[in-house]
């Protein structure tokens, strides 16, 4: 299965590198596009629960480290719930 990394840049400027273990994040993203915080969030959910399906249906299990992701990135979303319009952009896709 072809696994990959996207980078994003949080509402405080910090960055973080993600895991996917599959390609699906690229249609949920588009590097250089910034997204509202609780449309990241969102998108993120539905592509990391995807990509850990694929794994079930190819391996027989969920993938850890894409729900270890999305916890990480819901944890690390709830910095920013209180901010007004907060965005995350998706600054790249690494293959």
């Amino acid at each position: 299965m072809p696994e990959m990394h996207f980078k994003i840049r949080w509402p405080d400027s910090s960055e973080s590198l993600c895991y996917s273990p599959s390609l699906v994040i690229k249609d949920y993203f588009q590097p250089g596009r910034s997204y509202a915080l609780d449309d990241f969030v969102g998108r993120s959910r539905e592509a990391l629960n995807i990509a850990s399906e694929r794994v079930r249906h190819k391996y027989g299990y969920a993938c850890s480290g894409a729900l270890d992701q999305l916890a990480q990135i819901e944890a690390d979303a709830m910095r920013f719930w209180e901010e007004q319009t907060p965005t995350v952009t998706v600054i790249e896709f690494i293959e």
